[in-house]
């Protein structure tokens, strides 16, 4: 069974920069995309960014040119460097892994942007 482990949140300042991590365990997981997703009381989980394993990338357009989402290839892990963070960054932050077998979630990591 697939479990994603997140790490990497936290509390910074307007204009700061924070690195999101998401490593799968499990073997023969099958996985062949990662992404990460966020949600705040107010909206329901929205994409953040996707990649798959064919490195083919998505990015919601709040975050395109901030954020960078990357692939660490000798295993099953994924990482999102957040520049220029803003106040409405604020959020859950939540890892999903997508498989043959359906989607995997973390159990997410609060991002919160202060002033």
């Amino acid at each position: 069974q697939v479990q994603l482990v997140e790490s990497g949140g936290g509390l910074v300042q307007i204009g700061g920069s924070l690195r999101l991590s998401c490593e799968a365990s499990g073997r023969n997981s099958g996985i062949f995309a990662m992404g990460w997703y966020r949600q705040t009381p107010e909206k329901e989980r929205d994409l953040v960014a996707l990649i798959h394993w064919s490195g083919n990338t998505r990015y919601a357009d709040a975050v395109r040119g901030r954020f960078a989402i990357s692939r660490e290839k000798v295993k099953d892990a994924v990482h999102l460097q957040m520049n220029t963070l803003r106040p409405e960054d604020t959020a859950i932050y939540y890892c999903k892994a997508q498989t043959p077998y359906g989607t995997v979630w973390g159990l997410g990591t609060q991002v919160t942007v202060s002033s």
